[in-house]
């Protein structure tokens, strides 16, 4: 009786054993997948090209569609005139905004997710990101990421640094909110208030014009909206078609060029 019993001890002894080792190998196992992850993670996202970061100023594809994109810092007169137009041409385009427009504008702002339009980040202050600190970086980020969020519940994945300046840290504080940092390879040169042909012809005529490129425009400059309507117009009898640049870039397994240009991992 009892050897009956100590054998049956011995059995749920060596039972739980085994149930307790099974454990222990199941939880190493996603210990060392979530390791994993994270160092696949760091390097899928990373856009070093000779000891440089950079953000993507294009993406390398085959397919003939571009991404138009607004820089939105002051100003929204303009921008019913700009929705009429992109809904004409059944285009979705991106909005990076500040946060003082965010401010100003939260009707456009929940009218741009409405519509099916990316939402950028631009930064809270529009400062030179290179001029301050790694924390204050993080912060012109997350207050803007923030406020949209409560706004309209979109959660932003990509930032244009203020007047395209950058470095290494930028871009790398950019990749540790899990934001993309985007920059473009054609210019309209809008801002610098030459007339509606001179953006007409800055960008269609513009030597990057081509697949995957990443087009600059601003909500607010003088001739823009007067513009758009004849530009679109011209890019789509070229055989272009536009995608919103969080369809255009590539999420992971990718790497830059030196002009970069996003490309895929082969």
């Amino acid at each position: 009786m009892y050897n009956k019993y100590f054998d049956t001890i011995r059995g749920w002894k060596e039972s739980h054993r085994k149930r307790c080792t099974g454990f222990f190998v199941m939880a190493l196992f996603v210990c060392l997948l979530f390791v994993s992850y994270q160092v696949c993670r760091a390097v899928v996202t990373s856009a070093t090209y000779g000891g440089r970061e950079l953000p993507i100023y294009s993406v390398d594809t085959q397919e003939k569609k571009i991404a138009l994109s607004f820089d939105a810092a002051w100003g929204a007169e303009d921008f019913p005139r700009i929705m009429k137009i992109l809904e004409k041409h059944e285009i979705k385009v991106t909005f990076f905004m500040t946060g003082g427009w965010v401010d100003d504008n939260p009707e456009c702002v929940k009218e741009l997710v409405k519509r099916g339009h990316d939402l950028g980040n631009h930064s809270q202050h529009h400062y030179d990101m290179t001029k301050i600190s790694k924390k204050e970086q993080s912060q012109e980020l997350m207050e803007v990421h923030n406020k949209v969020k409560e706004l309209t519940g979109y959660e932003m994945f990509l930032f244009r640094p203020p007047y395209g300046a950058y470095d290494n840290s930028v871009i790398k504080t950019a990749y540790e909110l899990n934001y993309y940092p985007i920059q473009w390879s054609v210019d309209s040169l809008d801002w610098k208030d030459y007339g509606v042909d001179s953006i007409i012809r800055t960008v269609c005529q513009h030597k990057a014009l081509g697949p995957g490129a990443i087009i600059l425009c601003h909500n607010g400059a003088k001739f823009t909206a007067d513009a758009l309507d004849a530009m679109l117009t011209n890019l789509e009898e070229q055989g272009y078609t536009f995608v919103p640049i969080s369809e255009l870039i590539m999420r992971e397994n990718y790497h830059m060029d030196v002009t970069g240009k996003q490309i895929a991992d082969k």
